[in-house]
């Protein structure tokens, strides 16, 4: 399921996964990117949400 949020909201994602701190700092610079790419890097931080819940998830089953 966080998965499926990461496409539509990867800060949100990333502070479900366990990490507060990179969530809040990729909000920052993911809202003006957003603003003035018009959308354009929003690929960029799915694939960093998708890696660090992935990360979450693999050091859970440890």
């Amino acid at each position: 399921m966080n998965y499926v949020l990461a496409l539509l909201l990867p800060p949100l994602s990333i502070m479900l996964a366990g990490r507060p701190f990179v969530g809040i700092i990729v909000f920052l610079i993911w809202v003006p990117a957003i603003i003035f790419s018009g959308g354009l890097t929003h690929p960029m931080f799915i694939l960093l949400a998708w890696l660090l819940i992935h990360q979450s998830s693999v050091a859970r089953d440890r």
